[in-house]
């Protein structure tokens, strides 16, 4: 009976021993394939061939909207001013409406890897970009935005940081901190279509580097003051290292579509069904 216990025993053991061996074979299985499939997806990543500026072309654009101010109108506010100002109960219902319709904001590294990879977007993907660095697209935009989970671009005119009614340094910081892209809007809104010579330094490599030192990030993308571009200014961004710059509802450029993207005025005169409509009929 003893040896019946004991050789039974030993039996029970040997097959645990074995059920743990084959266990850790597979958990080690598992983990080599998780590495593997991580660095056939680097492999992949490196070795993506960029799209070709007709490929560019030919993928369907992604609605991006252009907001400026963020305020009450007032009696002095001329007709052209108020596309450029949105009441802020109008505002929210613009984002609320974004919501509610199922989009999901994307960011311009996003946006690159799609445009240049063909790398999936979200369903019914949306960009929201603010210009000019007004004090309440802190105060009123983002706070919106982040009760729907909502990110954003924010195009930094470097001459009006710190100033009444502009953002601060350390609110720039805080956007970016928060998930936010910060991207470059020049030092004093000139016309991109007019800078020569020393005004590349004073528009360009100035306030990339403050806005690098405020956010301790990479500046690599652009927004043109009003909209403007000319072909002849756009090496000076390639050369810089921007990889994208967004002008406003002009046609692409049929060579440089990464310099030339579009977007739409989130106009104080629209309504949230109006925004929607205008979304679908533009892009």
């Amino acid at each position: 009976m003893l040896k019946q216990f004991i050789a039974i025993t030993l039996f029970a053991s040997f097959g645990l021993i074995a059920c743990q061996s084959v266990s850790n074979n597979n958990l080690s299985a598992d983990s080599a394939s998780d590495k593997d499939t991580a660095a056939t997806d680097t492999i992949k990543a490196v070795h993506a061939k960029a799209a070709d500026a007709a490929t560019i072309l030919s993928r369907p654009q992604v609605p991006i909207i252009c907001y400026h101010q963020i305020r009450n109108w007032r009696p002095k506010d001329s007709k052209t001013a108020k596309d450029y100002i949105i009441e802020p109960d109008n505002f929210k219902s613009h984002i609320k409406m974004l919501a509610d319709s199922g989009y999901h904001t994307v960011l311009p590294d996003q946006l690159y890897d799609y445009l240049v990879y063909g790398k999936e977007l979200p369903s019914k993907p949306v960009m929201l970009t603010f210009d000019d660095t007004d004090l309440d697209q802190f105060t009123i935009a983002a706070p919106e935005l982040k009760k729907y989970g909502y990110k954003a671009v924010y195009f930094i005119m470097t001459v009006s940081i710190g100033r009444p009614n502009y953002m601060n340094s350390q609110q720039i910081k805080e956007l970016s901190d928060a998930g936010n892209i910060i991207g470059s809007h020049t030092w004093d809104h000139h016309n991109f279509k007019k800078l020569k010579g020393e005004d590349w330094l004073i528009q360009l490599d100035k306030p990339t580097k403050r806005l690098e030192e405020i956010t301790g990030r990479k500046i690599e993308y652009f927004a043109y003051p009003f909209g403007l571009w000319n072909k002849e200014g756009l090496p000076e961004l390639k050369s810089r290292g921007f990889k994208l710059a967004f002008q406003l509802a002009e046609k692409r450029d049929q060579e440089d579509p990464l310099y030339t993207v579009r977007r739409i005025l989130g106009s104080g005169y629209w309504s949230a069904k109006t925004l929607h409509n205008s979304m679908k009929n533009s892009f």
